[in-house]
Parts: C-alpha cells; structure tokens; sequence
C-alpha cells in the first residue's frame, strides 16, 4: 500500500489551539492543509476557534464555505479571474498588480479586495506604492467605487538570521503606512507566517497572523521547544521481506548500498513514489523503539539496515513524535513543509484517530 499517514485529531487541535492568535489567526490550508486532508484540518481548526482561512485553489475556497458557513472569512491568495463564483462565496480575493487592476477593473465591483505587496519576496503582488497611486487615480477618473478589505505580503525570509528578515519587515511596515497615507484603511491586514509570528508576536495596526505549518505542529526553528509544537501526524510501513547480505554485496539503484560486512536488510513497502524524499535515505527509522539507519530508497521500497531484533510484524516509522518532521528539516531533508507536501495520497493509506 506504500505506507500509513496518521493523523491524531485530539492532537491537532490542541496544537492549534495552543499556537494560534486567538480571533486574529488566518489557517493556511493550501495544498491539501499541508497533507493533512483539507476537510479533516478545516473542521479540526474550526473547533479549535479559527475561523479565517487562506488557500490558493477556487475548489478549495468553496468547499471551505460549504463546510464552515457564511461567519468564516475565505481568502483566495492566487489571483482569480473566477469572479462568479468570488461573489457566490463572498470570498475575499487577491489585487496582485495594476496589470490585473487594469484587465478587470470593471468586474472587482463589490468584491472583498486584498492587496498584495511583493516585497523581497518578490513572487507577486504590487511592487511599490506607485502602482497603488495609478489604481486609486483611475478609479477617481472612471468613478469606481473598489472595496479594499485587505492588505498582505508573504515573508520569505523569516527564518533567517542574516538580517535580511527585518530588512523585509520594514519594507513591508513602510508600505502599510503608504498605503494608510493614501486614505486607504483594510480592515484585514496580514502578513505574518509562522516563524515571523514565534519572532515577533503580532505586528502593530496589523488585525491577523496568517499561520502555516506551525500550527500543524512543526517548529519554524530549531531551538524552539517540542512542546510547544505538538506533532500530530505519524508515517509508518511495513516489512515485506528481509535480505541477508554477504559482505561487498550491492542493494538499490546504482547500488546505493553496499554491504562493508554479513548483514541483514529489511525491506519496506515505501518509497520516493510515496512521496519519502530520497534525501531521507541515510539518516534513520524507527522500529520496536530502537532506531536504524535507511541505506537504500526506492520508488516503492525502502531498505533499512537491522539486527536480529527485527521481526516481520514490527512497523517501521518515518516520522512520530521522536522523529520529528523539523529534526529532518534541521538536518537538511527538506523544508517542513516540502516533506508534507510530498506526500502522495494516491499510494499512501490515511487513517485518522479520534477520541470516542
């Protein structure tokens, strides 16, 4: 089956719970929630109390109306030429450029309009000011009447300690009062992702954090305590068979691995066809409790070095509350959210744990 994705409802919701900004926290449920199955992660933040979220799919923006009602506010980050069904949702959509403005200014009427800053960032979004002030000018000269409800960046430099972080920070803080300056007051405004929100708390005259992966219970950063951050999630596969090496024996794709002496190796039912990125390969699993290393990934298997202890019927666990999502981003694996969003929900089991 390629492997177990578990999800512990009663623990996802109290990491949410304890890591949100209670009545300010935007959930970031792109891509799936991370991995985590939107209608599953949508439902769970809501009973923790949130009731604002941030996607960049139309299909998703709907399906989060459909399921949390008309109170919730449902931002659509990617720019839509979708209006239809923006006005059906009442969704709040994104103002990325005046190129945008320019293409649709006569279709945005009476829409929850967020402007989007670049900022370093620079992967969309108004550059500077100046193209704000050419918007506002032509909505004068056509008589428009546009509702900007929000203002919004993304920071992509908050976990980093270079200085180049608070460069973008205030870049961003000047735009905000640019944009105030020229008689424009969003009532949402939003920037914040979760290691800028661990660095520093909530930005003044800012009315939301918009949270990702720290609310799905990985550490921005290293040092941060694990308790703060509870992982809610466990990846485990079975055994298939066991190998028993001679030593300068080969095993994998270009014989990834090669026995330095006798050996045993389990084989897996997992592998980077799975969505187990293949710099996963040479650090550790866990089986019985102990630890061993993987020395060999495969599209659908995974080989992993053991000893007699090892049986058949043990699971072998890729993430759980010891092997930590963000140890691996720490050792350089992938980003918190890269080793989320590989995962392949076409081959990998989902089983969700509730309390009865």
């Amino acid at each position: 089956m390629g492997g177990t994705f578990q999800i512990d409802e009663a623990q996802f919701i109290k990491q949410a719970k304890q890591f949100q900004l209670p009545n300010q926290t935007i959930a970031v449920v792109k891509n799936n929630a991370y991995n985590y199955g939107l209608e599953f992660a949508v439902k769970a933040f809501a009973i923790s109390g949130i009731r604002a979220f941030a996607t960049t799919s139309m299909d998703d923006a709907v399906k989060i109306r459909q399921m949390c009602g008309e109170h919730a506010d449902i931002i659509l980050m990617n720019p839509t030429a979708d209006f239809k069904r923006a006005r059906m949702f009442n969704l709040h959509i994104t103002l990325p450029s005046a190129a945008y403005y320019d293409t649709y200014k006569h279709e945005l009427a009476g829409l929850n309009l967020h402007i989007e800053y670049a900022g370093l960032f620079n992967r969309s979004g108004l550059t500077d000011i100046s193209e704000l002030e050419y918007i506002l000018n032509d909505m004068k000269q056509l008589d428009l009447d546009l509702s900007f409800t929000g203002l919004w960046t993304h920071f992509g430099y908050a976990d980093e300690f270079d200085g180049i972080y608070e460069e973008e920070s205030a870049l961003w803080q000047q735009f905000v009062k640019d944009v105030k300056a020229l008689g424009v007051s969003p009532a949402m405004i939003h920037a914040q992702n979760s290691a800028s929100y661990v660095r520093d708390g909530l930005f003044d005259d800012h009315s939301h954090v918009r949270l990702g992966i720290g609310l799905y219970g990985s550490k921005p950063f290293n040092h941060l305590d694990d308790k703060d951050f509870i992982q809610p999630s466990v990846l485990s596969a079975p055994i298939i068979q066991f190998r028993d090496l001679k030593e300068g024996m080969a095993l994998g794709y270009g014989a990834a691995f090669k026995a330095y002496a006798d050996c045993r190796v389990a084989i897996v039912d997992i592998g980077y066809g799975d969505g187990v990125l293949r710099a996963r390969a040479g650090y550790e699993c866990e089986i019985g409790g102990q630890t061993y290393p993987i020395v060999a990934l495969m599209m659908s298997h995974m080989a992993v070095l053991v000893d007699d202890d090892v049986t058949a019927d043990m699971d072998v666990y890729l993430y759980n509350s010891r092997l930590r999502i963000d140890k691996f981003t720490e050792l350089g694996v992938g980003a918190n959210s890269e080793q989320l969003g590989a995962l392949n929900y076409q081959s990998l089991g989902r089983e969700f744990i509730y309390d009865v």
